[in-house]
Parts: structure tokens; C-alpha cells; sequence
């Protein structure tokens, strides 16, 4: 068996997941792409356009010896709003919907324990559209949107959006920071 696995999910702008994962302890890889719609190989005008069905995803790679499943998962409830259908914030369409793309079943079992428990405990208020679905297929994202963040964290969207999850994720879950001490059990 293989010692890292595969995780895939949207909330938003990938470049949003891309860079709070950046950050994250046991995630060796981080992947932009599109996934979850009906058009092979589509370009990120046209899932811009919302009529692919894709939404923008990361596609991570970790090691479970450094973070578990469910781990990676709070980390996205807690970085992204699960309540707002086909939206993040200013980013509108039904390719920032809210999206988990299992790749196995116990991945499934855990994304939806995750959210039955987040949405019995009342922790969002309002409740929870995030899907969970088989993964399909997997579409890289074009170069320029891998590393977004990392070559252009002075821009503006960068700066009014993409920062301030990462100081989220900082201050939720130091625990879970590369650099940190932790352990799959914390």
C-alpha cells in the first residue's frame, strides 16, 4: 500500500485552498484543477463560463502518517464557508460551489460523519450545501494557477482574500502547521 493518499475537494477559489494547504503538515503536494462537471479536459475560461459542471478543486497528496483525513477536512470547514451554494465570498458560480470528491468510501463515511456532527453541534448557524460525490475525473489546472498565491501574494485579491484564510487557518490550527509538532491522534 502506498504511504500517501489522495484528497480532492473545492470551496472556492482553488488558489484559496491551494495556499492554506501550503501550510499544512503531511500535505506533500497541492494540485489546482477542475473537477465534478460533464466537458473533458476544460480550460479555466471555460469553467469560468459555469456550464461545465466543474468546479475548482485542489487535488492534495499527503501522508497519513502526518495528518489524517478528517484532519484535512477541518482544516477546509474551517477555511471556507460550507452554507453559501455556488459562492465564496465575492466569487459567484457553480464552480466555487462547496464540493468533497471522495476517492474511496471510508473517505465518504468520514466527509459525511464530518458534516452530520458540524451541522448537529450548530457550528455554522446556517446549514451546511457542501456536496459530497465520487470523484470522476481530475483535470490539472493550466501553470499559471499552480503556486498562484506563492508568486503573487502582493496583489490585491490576494491580499483581501487569500491572506486572510491563511491567518484563519494559523490561528485555528497551529497544531497542524508544517513546522509544527503533531501527531495524527492531536
Amino acid at each position: 500500500m502506498s504511504s500517501s493518499n489522495h484528497a480532492t475537494i473545492g470551496g472556492g477559489c482553488f488558489w484559496c485552498l491551494e495556499a492554506v494547504y501550503e501550510e499544512v503538515s503531511g500535505v506533500t503536494d497541492i494540485v489546482s484543477g477542475y473537477a465534478g462537471g460533464h466537458v473533458q479536459s476544460p480550460s479555466y475560461r471555460q469553467v469560468c463560463s459555469g456550464t461545465t459542471g466543474h468546479a475548482e478543486v485542489v487535488q492534495l497528496t499527503y501522508d497519513p502518517s502526518g495528518i489524517e483525513y478528517q484532519d484535512l477536512l477541518e482544516v477546509f470547514f474551517t477555511t471556507h464557508n460550507p452554507t453559501t451554494k455556488d459562492r465564496e465570498g465575492a466569487d459567484v458560480g457553480p464552480q466555487y460551489r462547496s464540493i468533497i470528491l471522495y476517492h474511496d468510501d471510508e473517505q465518504r463515511e468520514t466527509a459525511e460523519s464530518l458534516i452530520e456532527n458540524l451541522e448537529a453541534d450548530g457550528v455554522f448557524g446556517d446549514p451546511i450545501v457542501t456536496e459530497v460525490e465520487p470523484l470522476d475525473t481530475f483535470y490539472r489546472a493550466e501553470d499559471k494557477h499552480q503556486d498562484y498565491y506563492e508568486r503573487n501574494s502582493s496583489q490585491p485579491y490576494c491580499q483581501t482574500v487569500i491572506s486572510p484564510k491563511v491567518a484563519k487557518l494559523r490561528k485555528k490550527h497551529a497544531d497542524k502547521l508544517q513546522g509544527q509538532a503533531t501527531s495524527p491522534s492531536s
